[in-house]
């Protein structure tokens, strides 16, 4: 199948840094350096490097992930933050929404 230039890339990671959204996410790993980790991030990037979602996997299975929401300026304007036990939390942010 193939896949169209503007779709989605996945990238991985091994930790994030600060609690700034969207998460920063400075060390990458090599899809090949998977196998040996319990726990990594997976991102998703969409063509202009935009981060759209992100998850955090703990022996394979997705403990936390946030989604953004970006507005036609490339300004984050919500990100809605899952984790396993609770409500799923949406914060509103960017000029005008009341947040951040």
């Amino acid at each position: 199948m193939k896949t169209s230039p503007d779709a989605p890339t996945l990238r991985y990671f091994l930790t994030y840094r600060s609690m700034a959204l969207p998460l920063c996410l400075p060390e990458e790993l090599e899809v090949s350096a998977l196998r040996h980790r319990n726990t990594y991030f997976r991102a998703s990037y969409d063509e202009a490097g935009r981060m759209l979602w992100v998850e955090k996997l703990v022996y394979d299975e997705v403990e936390m992930r946030h989604d953004y929401d970006y507005g036609a300026d490339g300004v984050l304007m919500r990100a809605t933050v899952h984790t396993v036990d609770e409500e799923p939390q949406v914060l509103l942010l960017g000029a005008g929404s009341g947040g951040g």
